[in-house]
């Protein structure tokens, strides 16, 4: 089987990413439209047989939801004796859009993306949502339990420094909320959706300043999915910011 997608890889049409595939992750994808999809970037779309104009942004939602559960189990096994508080935390920090853009690029995303040439790979999500797409599509292309072995085995053990994730200081909702009494700008995190029941019951928190909505997240307790809208809130205002608007 190895053997058969070795030599399948080398008469694809899209051999080159095959390739870099197999060095970053340690495997041939089956399917490699799907990662195909997962590094084309919504600024540069491509349509389908029926005329509709698609981009990774789907395979990015189903990504987020499939990497907070591998890296969920993989502190939990880790980390036996620590809380829920602790937990919340690492997952928020390494699961985060900076931490997902640096990682992104130290694996050599910016190479793969497919995107029009007036954006920006360092002041931007692009990289953190393109990392999101492609855990998506290999979720589709391998199924979970292999997903997990290759995120776990070759990007986390190998990629991501927990005891440096460890030292920093992230509590991102505290650091919001400061934000907005410093500015004197109103905050909100509402409730806006509980999915599933029981064990398995997802929270998503919408995060509103002036009564707009600047951002989402989701989890499976309250204080957890705050941490997540609070943390893609707080990258956003950085990024708004060091642009000086």
């Amino acid at each position: 089987m190895r053997m058969f997608s070795y030599f399948r890889a080398l008469f694809s049409p899209d051999k080159e990413l095959v390739i870099q595939i197999r060095n970053i992750f340690g495997f041939y994808p089956v399917n490699i439209s799907l990662y195909t999809l997962a590094l084309r970037h919504k600024s540069a779309p491509q349509k389908n047989g029926h005329g509709v104009k698609i981009s990774n942004e789907r395979l990015e939602f189903l990504g987020d939801a499939i990497l907070d559960a591998i890296v969920a189990d993989y502190l939990f096994k880790r980390f036996p004796y620590k809380d829920e508080g602790f937990l919340t935390q690492m997952r928020s920090k390494i699961v985060s859009r900076n931490h997902l853009n640096k990682l992104a690029l130290k694996l050599g995303f910016n190479h793969l993306i497919k995107s029009t040439p007036d954006q920006n790979f360092h002041n931007k999500s692009m990289l953190g949502d393109a990392f999101e797409a492609f855990v998506g599509a290999l979720y589709l292309d391998k199924g979970y339990a292999k997903a997990e072995r290759l995120i776990v085995n070759h990007i986390l053990r190998m990629h991501v420094d927990i005891e440096e994730l460890m030292n920093q200081d992230t509590n991102y909702k505290s650091k919001l909320i400061e934000w907005a009494q410093h500015h004197k700008r109103p905050i909100e995190f509402n409730v806006v959706e509980e999915i599933g029941s029981g064990y398995n019951k997802q929270y998503i928190i919408e995060i509103l300043i002036d009564g707009e909505p600047r951002g989402r997240g989701r989890d499976y307790s309250i204080k957890g999915a705050e941490q997540h809208a609070a943390g893609k809130v707080c990258e956003n205002l950085i990024l708004i910011e060091s642009n000086g608007n």
